[in-house]
């Protein structure tokens, strides 16, 4: 006899839990709760019968699945949590007595429940960190922007700001950035890191307020995961690279607004010999021992082990041949394996393209309107030197009158003033061009002319560089062979337009329009339309042209009603699921075809203007 199923008890009703039913398991409050499925990656389930999964109940609720819920349960960050609890109970009651020395000796063994153990369990392996590394770096940007406030404490902020700027180091280090666009919500970067591709999103440096409506609770768990993420994404990129890690900060350089500048780059070896000049000498048994006594020392030790060698250099003789004998020699093909396999120092060394180191040849300077953090992070990513003015903060590396200087970053519009002619010397071996040059040519990977970005001049579109989608409009894209058979049909319409606009018979204009719409291989018609065509006067060319053009409608229009059959006899045989699916991708396609349509027709109105002017 099989086991007899109880209601309640099998399927559905056991593999879903309720959330309250979770919370009352795992004995905790709904923050917690959370705190809890956010960082440990857990979130609602929607069960195929959520009457069957509530166990005939009806009532709206979230459902998780039961085996993440007893995975909760065993979670070390719920056990520190319940000592919070605790701690909070004990620190009132003391606070609640006046026992300030207990509250401060509480407060000193305050639990505190750290991450990286949760970081190991959803990030196996490096590359999977990196692969997940886009929200983590969004969300620390945005924070690293914020005022701090009674919601939102200093430290978190300042800790933001520091690991945004530890990442930026890297990608100016390594050049590893490849793609920029300035949009309305801030500026969105594309870096390629041990080839996994991150893009990540910075506003703008305007003044931040945090809205009231926001659950910033929620946002603080997210971000305090993202700040563990990044914090070990950051040590393995640092240590791959023999950079030290944390970078040094320069305290008074930081507080005069030098942003990247504050921070100083160090390989691991310079730390090694800075650490060995420090150790000079060393106490040994309440003696002073120094660098000198250690190499006397290892001298006396040599010439002692040389004369027990002279000593012993027959047997050292026979020993060697036998082990010329018994020999391992190593053969050649493992050699070469070993050889051709890549280590990361391999990689390293390898050649970077040309596209990484784009501005080397050239000096900017960046204008006091231009947002220096954005424009200097662009250019030492690619390997070009950028000065700026003490108004726009210190740490510039020259200054305005460095001869060096090629180009000159400016955002405002020209003004005719009177000056020397060294001054006017210098103004000529510059080039004054607009923010968008820069980020034009980085997405072109190549350096664009400098006349269409200049000062004062309208700029081109500034076009998105992520289009890379199938179906993406692309504006640069030169026109097909039948798009210029369209315009040759239209201008063709329209000197046909223009051309019976001047008949003064209506009726026999009506009559020609109605025989060529009936015109078909049958020569009968075809000769009916010829007569009526005559007798309105039309010449022979325009007959021939409205006539192929007709011909081709019909064509069309017959190939069109064919297909439209042959697709709804494939609707007829799919499933309802797949024909569901079928009609929004066909949509989606209709909608971004729709959308270049009106791109492209925008495109072309632009160059009839420009073409007029």
């Amino acid at each position: 006899m099989g086991r007899l199923k109880v209601k309640g008890k099998a399927g559905a009703a056991k593999n879903f839990t309720t959330r309250s039913q979770a919370v009352k398991k795992l004995q905790c409050s709904l923050a917690d709760f959370r705190r809890l499925c956010i960082l440990k990656g857990i979130f609602p389930r929607e069960p195929r019968s959520r009457k069957k999964a509530n166990k005939g109940s009806s009532a709206p609720t979230s459902f998780y699945y039961t085996k993440d819920i007893a995975y909760l349960a065993h979670e070390p960050v719920l056990k520190k949590l319940r000592e919070h609890k605790a701690f909070a109970k004990k620190l009132s009651r003391a606070l609640g007595r006046g026992e300030w020395s207990a509250a401060k000796s509480l407060e000193d063994n305050k639990p505190v429940y750290r991450l990286d153990h949760i970081i190991k369990e959803r990030y196996p392996t490096f590359i999977d960190a990196l692969r997940d590394i886009d929200d983590a770096l969004c969300m620390i940007f945005l924070f690293a922007t914020l005022p701090s406030t009674t919601r939102l404490p200093r430290e978190i902020v300042e800790n933001c700001a520091r690991l945004a700027a530890e990442w930026q180091l890297y990608i100016m280090h390594t050049h590893s950035l490849r793609k920029v666009f300035l949009s309305i919500k801030g500026v969105y970067y594309q870096a390629e890191v041990m080839d996994q591709t991150i893009t990540w999103l910075i506003p703008y440096s305007f003044t931040q307020n945090v809205p009231p409506d926001v659950d910033l609770r929620v946002m603080l768990t997210f971000l305090e995961l993202y700040q563990t993420l990044l914090g070990f994404v950051n040590f393995k990129l640092y240590t791959d690279a023999t950079l030290v890690y944390p970078p040094p900060l320069d305290a008074k350089k930081d507080d005069t607004a030098a942003g990247v500048g504050a921070f100083s780059l160090q390989t691991a070896e310079v730390q090694v010999k800075k650490a060995a000049e420090k150790i000079k000498s060393v106490a040994v048994d309440g003696r002073t021992v120094t660098g000198k006594d250690v190499r006397q020392t290892i001298k006396s030790i040599t010439a002692a082990s040389g004369e027990q060698e002279s000593g012993d250099s027959e047997m050292a003789e026979l020993e060697e041949n036998v082990e010329e004998e018994e020999a391992f020699v190593l053969q050649t093909s493992h050699t070469q394996v070993a050889s051709d396999l890549p280590t990361l120092q391999t990689l390293s060394s390898l050649p970077t393209s040309s596209t990484s180191n784009l501005f080397a040849p050239y000096t900017f300077w960046i204008s006091r309107e231009v947002p220096r953090s954005v424009f200097e992070f662009l250019i030492r990513s690619f390997g070009g030197r950028v000065g700026w003015p003490a108004s726009s903060g210190s740490g510039s590396p020259f200054d305005e009158s460095d001869e060096n200087i090629t180009h000159v970053i400016i955002d405002r519009p020209s003004v005719q003033k009177e000056e020397t002619p060294a001054q006017r010397d210098l103004r000529l071996r510059r080039k004054f061009v607009q923010p968008q040059w820069v980020v034009d040519s980085i997405n072109a990977s190549k350096i664009l002319l400098e006349d269409t970005y200049a000062q004062g001049k309208s700029l081109p579109p500034h076009l998105s560089p992520f289009g890379e989608y199938n179906g993406a409009y692309d504006p640069t894209a030169e026109a097909e062979a039948g798009d210029d058979v369209d315009m040759s049909d239209v201008e063709e319409e329209e000197a046909e337009e223009a051309a019976s606009d001047d008949e003064e018979t209506e009726p026999s204009k009506d009559n020609v329009e109605a025989a060529l719409a009936s015109v078909t291989e049958d020569p009968a018609t075809l000769r009916a339309a010829e007569l009526a065509a005559e007798a309105a006067g039309m010449d022979y060319g325009t007959f021939e042209a409205k006539v192929k053009k007709a011909s081709k409608k019909s064509s069309a229009k017959s190939s069109k009603t064919v297909e439209d059959a042959e697709k709804d006899m494939n609707k007829m045989l799919m499933s309802n699921k797949q024909r569901k699916l079928y009609e929004k991708m066909k949509y989606s396609q209709q909608k971004q075809a729709a959308e270049n349509d009106k791109l492209e027709s925008r495109r072309r109105k632009l160059q009839k203007d420009k073409a007029t002017q």
